[in-house]
């Protein structure tokens, strides 16, 4: 009896320790695949709180079009932020009203991006413009930032960070994107001009849309990862996976990461190659403003 009760023991805490090492393993680096994806778009993410001080646009385009180096193929590009988050329930645009005020929208006296995308139209470069809308309406958003901007050439798009979508609600998550929201804000930005793509961002991907895909591009900023192969893990399992055949976007360069990207060789490209290897669908990367100048020396500084 006291055999059987001994080798009973040592069964369970075989499978306890088992069980407890297997929890701990990472999900298996994803495999490299035999026709890696394509970069469509590379460049930057923007934003007036990100980089100081705000660089000029000769100095965005040097960065953008060193990112898109990285990529053949690819087209300079930013996802350019153009309505922020005012706390705490607001969405700053940084363009004078049209007259109008409109609830939990702020304005500025003066526009404040004119002058890059005027820049950005001769250089070639693409530009998506988001908004972190806060508990703003989402379709006079759109209405009012593309009325705006839309007769740029560089302007291909607009985005929704789903993080900011009334945060008041549900503080630094947001609230979800439903089915109904995406195909109304979709259709919206497509009836200022049918060959704009709709984009939407989140960490996590059960704040995008259950079914609904439409053109979407979906958007991962997620950040604080333990290493390298976590953030390809998690950009291509429990994202690009996910959303395929839609294309996918992906930012990257946070400090939070700064401690494993920076013992990188090129942390913009072999970042992004390990992603586009490992996933089937067209994609973008954007190194973000945060740590732009750490990556894309100015000298002006």
């Amino acid at each position: 009896m006291r055999l059987k009760s001994t080798m009973l023991f040592f069964t369970l805490m075989t499978l306890l320790v088992l069980g407890w090492v297997k929890c701990r393993i990472p999900t298996p680096f994803p495999p490299v695949l035999p026709t890696p994806a394509k970069v469509l778009f590379a460049g930057v993410r923007s934003s007036s709180y990100g980089i100081k001080p705000f660089p000029e646009p000769s100095e965005w385009q040097s960065a953008m079009s060193t990112m898109s180096n990285n990529f053949e193929g690819s087209t300079p590009c930013a996802i350019w932020i153009v309505g922020e988050f005012q706390r705490p329930k607001d969405c700053r645009l940084f363009f004078p009203t049209d007259g109008k005020q409109y609830p939990y929208i702020q304005f500025e006296a003066i526009d404040k991006h004119e002058k890059y995308l005027r820049f950005f139209d001769q250089a070639g470069i693409k530009v998506f413009l988001q908004v972190e809308p806060a508990q703003a309406d989402m379709i006079t958003l759109i209405d009012l930032v593309l009325e705006r901007y839309k007769h740029h050439e560089c302007v291909i798009g607009f985005g929704v960070d789903v993080e900011w979508y009334r945060e008041f609600e549900n503080p630094k998550w947001g609230v979800r994107v439903d089915d109904a929201s995406a195909q109304q804000w979709e259709a919206r930005m497509k009836f200022h001009n049918p060959g704009y793509r709709l984009f939407l961002k989140h960490w996590d991907r059960n704040w995008m849309p259950e079914t609904y895909r439409g053109d979407i591009i979906f958007v991962d900023d997620s950040q604080i990862f333990k290493g390298f192969n976590y953030l390809v893990d998690e950009f291509v399992h429990h994202w690009a996976n996910y959303f395929r055949p839609n294309p996918v976007f992906f930012q990257i360069g946070y400090r939070s990461d700064r401690p494993w990207w920076k013992k990188l060789n090129n942390p913009p490209k072999t970042i992004g190659d390990a992603i586009r290897k490992r996933i089937e669908q067209e994609c973008g990367i954007f190194w973000v403003d945060f740590t732009l100048r750490e990556v894309f020396p100015s000298g002006e500084e």
